[in-house]
């Protein structure tokens, strides 16, 4: 791995956390992340399922933890289990966990090869009552194809059919929306680095220049700070390409004139970061621009003292949304008819501002969640209001990261240029070395 090593006592801790909340007699069985074939023998990079990383930090293929907190078979409460390597793995793909390497990393004292697993693993259910099972649960997403965890479940269900079956994402997700010291200290440290690379951009953008250069300026910076790379496809957009939420193909120059939508975070030890600036290609924005810029920026930092504990996330989006309408009748974007006549389930601000304004942020950019949960201490949330013109060819979305406290939330990336005059003088700048 790129990043440094992580103390085990994240892992214990975490593993200690979900025990906790565990029904009695009960047995846990988590699973590392498929490896993906691209073509032939050439495979899709490796990214570690995030739960099993949270519980232990193998970040490696073909692993299996197992917890079972009321083991009455002394020091089998919690289990690994690890590929084991030969002189043909070796040569081809590297080196893997040594037993001493992965108890080290993990915190896991009981290490065993992946090849001895059925025979251990079979003793321990039959020792347990109930089996917690770790099923893909996206609430707006169901996957096709059947995760390792899915067709592992399905070979205990037929094996072991007289035990209880539970859910395990439930708990997951509660757990993971508080975040511990440690992993803010991990997020603060994928934020650093994104931090460092939109420095890079803001000295080397300019007219003319392609959005892939700007993509790639992004991607040298992550991987010379140890980054796995980025958290998610990098959105680089100029243009009219800044009206497109999801755009990814950052194939096209950056125009005199036009403003650059960037969308993009560092992915550090497996913790994302999630940024978006939008800034003018040639160091300055028009009169409109600059107005709808502004707009947005107050409604981030407005949006940002919502996320206080006791909130409801829905409450949270339709008071942003509120702000928003205001600064749309500002703009001349809406009127008091459009206000006046605009469907309860669509308001009439979702015309230039369709998405949420916040989402949890972790180990996955969009992190587990139970988005019903009323927001606590301890959760770190995205914050990024837009406003999108496709009528005028411009885009301006711009996006922190909040952790919320007990006292007021803290913008975890306030130390990156947000303000317009900096963004502009920054631009100047690089015409000055």
């Amino acid at each position: 791995m790129k990043y440094l090593p992580i103390d085990s006592e994240l892992f214990k801790n975490n593993r200690q956390r979900f025990m906790r909340s565990m029904r009695q007699d009960s047995i846990a069985i988590f699973h590392s992340s498929d490896r993906m074939v691209r073509n032939g023998d050439s495979l899709y990079p490796f990214r570690q399922n995030s739960d099993l990383f949270a519980l232990s930090g193998l970040d490696q293929e073909e692993t299996v933890v197992v917890l079972f907190p009321d083991c009455v078979k002394e020091g089998f409460r919690e289990v690994a289990f690890i590929k084991k390597t030969n002189d043909f793995i070796k040569r081809w793909e590297g080196h893997k966990y040594t037993k001493e390497e992965a108890r080290a990393i993990s915190g896991i004292d009981k290490i065993y090869w992946l090849e001895e697993m059925d025979v251990i693993l079979h003793e321990l259910i039959l020792l347990a009552k109930r089996i917690y099972v770790n099923l893909p649960e996206h609430d707006r997403f169901i996957p096709d194809v059947p995760s390792r965890d899915l067709r592992f479940t399905r070979q205990l269900q037929e094996r072991y059919p007289a035990h209880k079956f539970h859910r395990a994402q439930p708990l997951l997700k509660k757990q993971a929306m508080i975040k511990s010291i440690p992993e803010i200290a991990l997020i603060r440290q994928a934020i650093d680095i994104t931090d460092k690379a939109f420095q890079r951009v803001l000295h080397f953008v300019k007219p003319g220049v392609a959005e892939y250069e700007i993509e790639a300026e992004i991607t040298h910076e992550f991987l010379c700070n140890r980054a796995n790379g980025h958290a998610y496809s990098p959105i680089i957009a100029s243009g009219a390409n800044s009206c497109v939420l999801h755009y990814v193909e950052n194939n096209q120059p950056c125009k005199d004139g036009e403003v650059l939508l960037l969308d993009f975070g560092a992915e550090y030890a497996n913790y994302a970061a999630d940024m978006t600036r939008t800034i003018p290609v040639n160091g300055q924005f028009s009169p409109r621009q600059r107005a709808v810029y502004d707009a947005v920026l107050r409604v981030l930092k407005y949006a940002r003292t919502l996320l206080v504990p006791g909130t409801l996330l829905e409450d949270y989006h339709k008071e942003v949304g509120s702000q928003m309408e205001s600064e749309l009748l500002e703009l001349g974007l809406l009127d008091k008819t459009d206000v006046k006549n605009q469907d309860k389930n669509y308001p009439a601000y979702k015309k230039y501002f369709m998405h949420g304004t916040s989402h949890h942020l972790g180990l996955d950019v969009h992190d587990r969640s139970n988005r019903y949960d009323p927001i606590q201490a301890g959760m770190v949330f995205s914050c990024e209001p837009a406003i999108y013109i496709p009528e005028e060819g411009f885009g301006i979305r711009l996006e922190n990261d909040i952790l919320v406290t007990d006292h007021e939330p803290v913008d975890l990336m306030a130390q990156i240029p947000i303000e317009a005059e900096e963004i502009e003088a920054l631009i100047k700048a690089r015409e000055l070395v």
